[in-house]
């Protein structure tokens, strides 16, 4: 399985599809940690020690990314900035060359070129994940479009 279908399915409701019984040993320390977390965040010690692997992993392999939101609702940014999706779908929008996209939000933004890129190779890595995330914005930018324009016609 690919690491981008395994984060996938952590981030959706597929993931209880494919689980697999896996045996660790962990101290006492580490199992209350987890335990009380989990508890906080009203999931399983499996749901939350899967998020933080899954996590883990990301950080160690894209330095400068963290994930946040809720438990059901993570997603993908740059440590000091906006998210992975948002810097993705800015780039997208932009004209040129890659340099001269990254250049021009650099300019709107100042963000550093370098956090830009990493915000790329993350999403390179994680297509599905950011196309998603960007779909979704795009269906609710579309939802408040059309509640204001009922409301403007509501109004006239």
């Amino acid at each position: 399985m690919r690491y981008d279908d395994l984060h996938t399915r952590y981030n959706t409701k597929e993931r209880q599809v494919s689980t697999r019984s896996t045996s660790f040993r962990i101290s006492e320390r580490a199992k209350k940690q987890l335990a009380e977390r989990a508890e906080r965040e009203g999931v399983s010690a499996t749901a939350l020690l899967e998020r933080l692997i899954v996590e883990g992993v990301d950080a160690l392999d894209h330095p400068g990314i963290v994930h946040r939101g809720s438990p059901n609702n993570r997603r993908a940014a740059l440590a000091a900035g906006p998210d992975v999706w948002e810097v993705v779908s800015r780039l997208r929008e932009l004209d040129g060359p890659e340099e001269e996209r990254i250049s021009t939000l650099t300019e709107e933004t100042d963000l550093h070129p370098r956090l830009i890129r990493i915000a790329i190779d993350y999403a390179a890595e994680h297509p599905r994940e950011v196309r998603d995330r960007i779909k979704r914005n795009q269906r609710a930018a579309e939802a408040s479009r059309r509640a204001a324009q009922q409301r403007d016609a509501l109004l006239r």
